[in-house]
């Protein structure tokens, strides 16, 4: 065989390839390469604790090795300009929560657009929201709670993982709605944050009941209250603060799945199908279950619409509230 025989059969070989993989698309193309979660969060949040609990699941589903990537500063804003930046070829995707649609109303300026800049997948489910104070805050129940900070004046400090987080605007709902103050003290994600208020360098916070489960379950931090219409099953003790005098906090933390910009269609069912296989997984059921979270994935179509609506839900609970945008 001469050189320019060998040198011609290789070229109409790579040729073949290469339509085959245009073919089965951008995955079967790159079939040893990772998918890379960006999360906006902190290692030990509650996104972070779903996306890890359902990694292995997920990782068999998408038919590539699974890479958690935790890019948390900035409140988040790092790690979604990050995903924003992406190419859309379905390697890159993220898990994100309320706070995506949180930001346009309280932050003055951001360095992407909110969702124009990028494409949902798949609304997941919701995780409750507990607020939880440090052991030796003397109170037990919201009643008692209240009492102590109207007692302090507002002189109590509450954490978030960030300005303009859900964390921070449902800590602000509770304030609201139980007519009381406190000063806001944000962290660079929730482990810091649950560092400090374990440590009792602040008083209290709201948190992902993931996040909290272990501390509450050592006596480190006590729960006043959860923020759901009902009690959870994964915690069936922790009474509602609708049950404690305050119906109007409840407090929706959702998880969603999303590329960037300009995901191709086949892209976003594909990942959506993946999704399915893997949350109905016997042990991601289970281990969804035991950390309290409800899964109810809902497709591309009806993650758009929910993220549009949720938009302008979070402007009016921002407005209520009374959170200045920065």
């Amino acid at each position: 065989m001469t050189h320019a025989t060998f040198h011609r059969r290789t070229l109409l070989a790579a040729a073949g390839a290469a339509g085959l993989a245009t073919l089965a698309g951008p995955a079967a193309a790159q079939a040893d390469k990772s998918v890379r979660f960006v999360l906006p969060n902190a290692t030990g949040s509650g996104v972070d604790a779903i996306t890890r609990a359902a990694q292995p699941a997920l990782a068999k589903a998408l038919g590539h090795p699974i890479v958690v990537d935790n890019q948390p500063g900035a409140g988040g804003i790092v790690g979604l300009q990050a995903l924003a930046r992406s190419a859309p070829d379905g390697f890159t995707l993220s898990v994100v929560s309320n706070n995506v649609v949180i930001f346009p109303s309280v932050l003055k300026s951001l360095p992407f657009d909110m969702p124009g800049d990028f494409t949902p997948i798949a609304v997941m489910g919701y995780t409750p929201v507990v607020l939880v104070v440090n052991a030796k805050v003397p109170a037990s129940n919201a009643k008692e709670f209240v009492a102590l900070l109207k007692e302090r004046k507002g002189e109590m400090n509450y954490a978030s993982g960030g300005n303009g987080t859900i964390l921070h605007l449902a800590a602000e709902m509770f304030l609201d709605e139980a007519g009381v103050k406190a000063r806001h003290i944000p962290y660079k994600g929730v482990g810091p944050m649950l560092t400090d208020l374990i440590g009792g360098q602040v008083e209290f916070a709201t948190a992902a009941l993931p996040s909290v489960q272990a501390h509450l379950k050592s006596g480190a931090l006590k729960a006043i209250g959860v923020a759901t219409s009902q009690r959870v099953a994964a915690a069936p003790d922790m009474p509602t603060f609708a049950e404690q005098g305050l119906p109007g906090y409840v407090v929706e933390a959702w998880f969603a799945v999303v590329g960037p910009r300009g995901l191709p269609a086949g892209e976003q069912q594909r990942v959506h199908g993946a999704l399915v296989q893997a949350f109905a997984d016997p042990a991601v059921k289970e281990t969804m279950a035991r950390m309290g979270n409800v899964i109810n994935i809902q497709g591309p179509d009806k993650a758009a619409a929910f993220f549009r609506s949720e938009l302008a839900k979070y402007a009016a609970l921002v407005k209520k509230a009374g959170v200045e945008a920065q």
